[in-house]
């Protein structure tokens, strides 16, 4: 065969079909690992039985490092390394089915074929992916329809909001584009594990849990030059607004574009969708995850503490927070590190909050060992055990005296309608039930209890103030935010202060209210509004006082994150404070799609798109952005 130099036909489209990678828009033959692909010489004379295939990957290949594969024709398929069966043979050609293990390391390889004693002739290059529809391998998703989902879907809805106002937006990953492989497989060749070690890195790289891990310190730019850079400052030149991003196809082209330089801005749901983008394109099945009230706990004491002072504002004291909502990823996979009832879904979060062994990297943690409190099982389970089920402790803090003052503690804030896609369909799921037990039971206490043992904090309340007790001290009034009318940009916000007197004996409240627009995070940007009111309740009265934030006033100080938080501090006389708050996101004015006529393969088609100004004032400089996979090349602009 290497004599004459034969053709190969890699059967290009009868082996995607088979490998589930026909959307691959690659003139490479691009397979899964675990499962037989055929390739056809044409122009050989009558191969002999002694030809040898060599499938190399990586820059030194070995085959200690499982890197290296020779393998001769043989009569069966291997059940652990390479082999090739003879399928068909006849005077000047031969077909000959070539199958990898379920374990084999994935990546780009060469292939090459030596027969008899002349040295080996290149064939060419194919690309090797993770299997979900293998049961031998590590990524195996038995139900077909959540592989279809999780791999093969080139569109997502990532929900945003806030807990009592979720929305979702969609969002093109578009795993199977123009040059994503390549770039795809580029991203693995730029980390800091290859740069510092390529041959140990490559040799890695049959084991999800150890990608997934690569692949969280990639996406973000911290450490490493890698895909994006992250922004939560509400100042984005010299970039694009995090908010504008509408897929990963062009956040990625970009970061190659430019010679590897990190992609600006980005924030949670960005890293999480190219995160996504990334796993699918190389065959871990993932999804999108996203946490309402969502927590940062620097401290790793499994507490958030938020400090406000007198007049009701929210200082910004300490490095915890509190999110509206965060989005990271579930990729599924087994643990064989840590026992078969941690595999299946795994976190992993490309968002860089906390270093995790020096890097910004976070997972793969466990989902069912977050939900059981094994915090001290790998990878930085938690971490996201904070993130959904932290204690929040609010305080009041005297600035003059530096005297802090427990006004509540609340164990059911944090972690709400942890939501995710629906298999199939444009829904939303619920799966906060798959992290925690449910918010106030006993169980979910006494997991509570038990990972806090784990860490050594069971007898500690709060390190800084060693006087201050964990006594629930009982209010003497209670209050809430209630939302009356819509919630939308263009419009007043209305809001009704509900006031209840808990105690037989009347009460006089001084409040301090205050109305703020913030990111996403949390985090103050403008004082929109402030008012402060004196009541007295009558004994076991409600009262509700109507707050009206009219348009023009927070108009200019609203951010893209188009968020407000509106507190109210009351002073009881004689009676401990009661701090009431409610997180408030805007929905965007609608725009409506109608396709006009028939939608055909191959056919112009044509959209109308309706939008109303919603203000008492002319919009000037629109942008209209439209991307649609495999619909349009790039993104279309009107402007």
């Amino acid at each position: 065969i290497a004599a004459t130099q034969p053709s190969t036909n890699w059967h290009l489209k009868e082996n995607a079909r088979e490998h589930h990678t026909s959307k691959f828009s690659s003139e490479e033959l691009v397979v899964r690992r675990g499962q037989a692909f055929t390739i056809t010489f044409n122009g050989a004379e009558r191969p002999e039985q002694n030809l040898i295939f060599i499938a190399e990957t990586g820059p030194k290949p070995s085959k200690s490092t499982r890197t290296l594969a020779t393998f001769d024709i043989s009569s069966t398929v291997s059940k652990e390394g390479w082999s090739a069966v003879l399928q068909s043979s006849s005077s000047n050609s031969v077909s000959i089915s070539i199958s990898s293990p379920h374990n084999a390391v994935i990546g780009r390889y060469r292939l090459s074929v030596q027969s008899g004693s002349s040295s080996p002739a290149s064939v060419g290059t194919f690309v090797l992916l993770f299997n979900p529809w293998a049961s031998g391998d590590d990524v195996f998703m038995p139900n077909k329809a959540e592989c279809e989902e999780y791999v093969l879907e080139e569109f997502g809805i990532i929900f945003a909001g806030n807990k009592n106002h979720i929305s979702g937006f969609g969002w093109n990953f578009g795993q199977f584009q123009g040059d994503i492989l390549n770039i795809c497989l580029a991203i693995l060749d730029r980390s800091l594990y290859y740069r510092q070690d390529p041959i140990t890195d490559v040799s890695h790289r049959h084991d999800p849990k150890y990608l997934g891990r690569v692949l969280s310190a990639m996406v973000n730019a911290n450490d490493d030059q890698g895909v994006v850079l992250g922004n939560w400052s509400g100042k984005y030149e010299g970039g694009k607004n995090p908010s504008s991003w509408t897929g990963s196809g062009e956040i990625l082209q970009s970061w190659k574009k430019s010679g590897y330089k990190p992609v600006k801005y980005g924030q949670c749901w960005v890293f999480a969708a190219v995160l996504t983008t990334v796993l699918r394109c190389l065959g871990i099945p993932t999804r999108t995850i996203t946490n309402f009230s969502s927590a940062h706990d620097a401290d790793g004491n499994l507490r958030v503490d938020e400090y406000y002072d007198a007049e009701g504002n929210h200082l910004e004291k300490g490095a915890d927070s509190v999110w509206n909502f965060h989005v990271w990823n579930e990729s599924w996979f087994t643990r064989n590190d840590l026992g078969p009832s941690y595999s299946g879904w795994q976190i992993l979060d490309a968002t860089p909050q906390e270093q995790s062994g020096g890097i910004y990297q976070c997972g793969p943690a466990s989902r069912h060992a977050i939900k059981e409190g094994e915090v001290d099982l790998d990878y930085d389970v938690t971490f996201v055990f904070a993130e959904v089920n932290a204690d929040s402790m609010y305080w009041n803090l005297d600035s003059a005296t530096g005297k802090k003052t427990l006004i509540f503690s609340k164990s059911t804030e944090i972690g709400a309608s942890i939501s995710t896609k629906a298999v199939g369909r444009d829904d939303r799921v619920d799966v906060t039930s798959d992290y925690k037990y449910e918010e106030g039971s006993a169980k979910e206490r006494d997991i509570f209890k038990k990972a806090r043992k784990k860490l050594g904090l069971e007898d500690k309340f709060d390190p800084t103030a060693p006087k201050v007790e964990e006594v629930e001290q009982k209010p003497d009034i209670s209050g809430k935010f209630k939302v009356a009318g819509s919630l939308e940009v263009g419009k007043d916000l209305n809001l009704l202060l509900v006031l209840e007197n808990l105690q037989s004996d009347a009460k006089t409240v001084n409040v301090n209210m205050t109305a703020w627009s913030t990111l996403y995070t949390r985090r103050r940007v403008n004082q929109i509004w402030k008012d402060s009111i004196s009541v007295t309740l009558a004994p076991k009265e409600e009262k509700q006082f109507p707050v009206k934030i009219k348009y023009p006033e927070y108009q200019q100080q609203l951010t893209t994150d188009k968020s407000i938080q509106v507190t109210a501090l009351c002073h009881v006389e004689g009676g401990m404070q009661v701090l009431v708050k409610r997180n408030i996101t805007l929905d965007n004015p609608g725009i409506d799609i109608q396709v006009l006529g028939e939608a055909k393969v191959n056919k112009e088609v044509v959209v109308e798109v309706a939008f109303t100004n919603p203000i008492d004032a002319e919009v000037k400089d629109c942008v209209l952005q439209v991307e649609g996979s495999d619909l349009l090349q790039g993104i279309l602009e009107l402007r």
